[in-house]
């Protein structure tokens, strides 16, 4: 059986706070590759003034390139709508009997995966993999293996509000990830 990490995310815009947990989880637990899972609405951020649902696709392409274990599931841009976990992967589950599913998220997704949409359900079909994050208790009643792992604290927020005032950049996104955004204007970049 094929074990393949997934990382859900809204990646507005894909940071390497992104890339560090994807290759942690991916290290840690000996997969076969972690998907980069953008979704199409998510049900926990209100999305404003932001890229394109194209755009996110795009950076995150642009973000994983160089890493032959790293690929894109676009199950949630296909389904469109709100994106919830639970119908996600049972879809997944469904598509690819023969893989088992970790689901990587952060502390702050750790801490309010009480508040997920049939979460009872999820934990049934797919392990969680938890790395912790600065300012989260990082902590659940439901079962999670944690990574240890580097703690950034690192926030597609913080990198946009950084585009918009003009301050640095480097060492934040990884390579053409920056380029992109200020060849199509992204973020208040114009």
């Amino acid at each position: 059986m094929r074990k393949v990490g997934i990382l859900g995310g809204t990646f507005n815009p894909p940071h390497i706070g992104h890339l560090i947990m994807a290759n942690e989880a991916f290290d840690a637990l000996q997969l076969d590759e972690v998907r980069f899972m953008p979704n199409a609405i998510a049900p926990h951020k209100q999305l404003v003034d932001d890229a394109t649902m194209e755009n996110r696709l795009r950076m995150v392409e642009i973000a994983i390139e160089p890493y032959d274990h790293f690929t894109i599931e676009t199950i949630e841009l296909e389904l469109g709508g709100i994106s919830y976990t639970y119908q996600t992967m049972k879809e997944l589950c469904e598509r690819e009997p023969d893989v088992q599913f970790y689901f990587i998220i952060g502390g702050d997704m750790i801490d309010s995966l009480h508040t997920w949409y049939k979460v009872d359900e999820l934990v049934k079909i797919v392990e969680f993999v938890g790395l912790k994050r600065p300012g989260t208790q990082s902590a659940s009643t439901y079962d999670v293996t944690m990574v240890e792992a580097p703690e950034i604290d690192l926030s597609s927020t913080l990198i946009r509000k950084r585009l918009k005032n003009g301050g640095t950049l480097k060492f934040l996104l990884p390579e053409g990830v920056e380029e992109y955004i200020r060849k199509e204007g992204l973020y208040g970049t114009r």
